[in-house]
């Protein structure tokens, strides 16, 4: 019983003596686990402070566009409410955490942030800023406080239904404003001719070639299409809602006889334009019921292009002049001489094929039109 006694205190002391022994250990590597906590919540707090700032920032862009460019004041507060929400998040400590002096990206730049040619470049970069700087804060914000990550997820679909709805707004603007319509006909120089007319200030064209193998009908239309938006104008497709889907056209353009507008909407999605050609006031009722962003009034005139179709004429002009609540373009034969008796008609809207196809100079013929249509 002696020896037992003696055993178990010389345990009991070899026991007292490991757990000091530890302790002294884990006293002695405390500030090194403290400092590798502290760099790690400090290299996080710098993800969190950047990304913060480049969300405010691109918002901040956008905002101002949609305050005083387009002087929507929805679209304004939405933005406003956005980088509140997200300067609640911008903690003093996180702040503390900046280090511009040492960021080696403060450096990093790409040709593309340094040119902005069209207001539409603008927004889209700076969305697409904000999606990203959301994203990264969703992510690294978990680590920070999960309800910064769920918060940060909800601003950053808030701001896709944003870009959706500018976007839609941006083609639909172009469309109103686009005062003369080029459809496009057989000829060797297509590419030429589209430039050309772009050159003097189109605004909108439509591809429209009836036989031809589809191999060749994509590779025309993507190149139509780049061709398009270099001008900043908007590139239709006609009859092809598939086509129009492949080379990111602006929209399509449907005959009677094509595909419902409801189909040709699932296939582009809500935010592309789509229009309807209509020959009388039943079917421009029937079109502006089935929500077409525009329609073709004619034809106006008998044409070549329309071998089959008679004209609609003047009345049906003067009809649409005083009916129709959606753009409209009247079309069918419509050249120099005669554009100004369709204008009296009430058109202020006009398509036309031969008239800049067929011209000598398309570029000065696309200029006198646009001079009569904006007199």
């Amino acid at each position: 019983m002696r020896y037992e006694s003696l055993d178990r205190t010389f345990s009991l002391c070899n026991l007292s003596i490991l757990l000091t022994r530890i302790e002294k250990t884990r006293l002695r590597l405390l500030p090194e686990i403290n400092q590798k906590k502290m760099n790690k919540n400090l290299e996080i707090y710098r993800i969190l402070d950047a990304n913060l700032d480049r969300a405010r920032e691109g918002l901040r862009v956008i905002e101002e566009w949609c305050r005083l460019g387009l002087e929507n004041s929805d679209w304004a507060e939405n933005c406003k409410q956005m980088r509140q929400e997200i300067a609640h998040w911008h903690t003093w400590e996180l702040r503390m955490a900046r280090d511009t002096p040492n960021d080696p990206g403060t450096s990093l730049s790409h040709p593309q942030e340094e040119k902005r040619e069209t207001i539409e470049q603008l927004l889209q970069a700076n969305l697409c800023r904000v999606q990203e700087a959301l994203r990264v804060l969703e992510e690294y914000g978990k680590l920070y406080d999960p309800n910064m990550g769920n918060a940060c997820k909800k601003i950053r679909y808030q701001v896709y239904t944003l870009e959706s709805e500018l976007l839609q707004f941006s083609r639909y603007q172009k469309l109103q404003n686009s005062a003369l319509y080029l459809v496009t006909s057989s000829t060797e120089n297509l590419f030429k001719i589209v430039e050309s007319a772009l050159q003097g200030g189109l605004t909108l064209v439509q591809y429209r070639k009836k036989n031809i193998d589809d191999l060749v009908r994509l590779e025309m239309c993507q190149k139509l299409c780049e061709l398009c938006h270099k001008y900043d104008a908007l590139f239709i497709v006609n009859d092809r809602a598939d086509i129009a889907l492949a080379v990111n056209a602006d929209g399509v353009h449907l005959g009677q006889q094509d595909i419902p507008i409801a189909l040709a909407r699932r296939i582009l999605g809500p935010n592309k334009i789509i229009g309807r050609s209509t020959t009388n006031p039943q079917e421009m009722a029937k079109a502006i019921a089935e929500k077409a962003d525009y329609i073709g009034v004619g034809p106006v005139y008998a044409t070549p292009t329309k071998p089959d179709k008679q004209p609609a004429g003047l009345d049906y002009v003067k009809y649409a002049a005083e009916k129709s609540p959606i753009p409209w373009f009247a079309i069918g034969g419509i050249d120099d001489n005669n554009v100004t008796e369709v204008m009296e008609s009430g058109a202020t809207q006009v398509a036309v094929v031969r008239a800049i196809m067929e011209a000598d100079d398309p570029k000065k013929r696309t200029q006198t039109f646009l001079k009569k249509l904006k007199e």
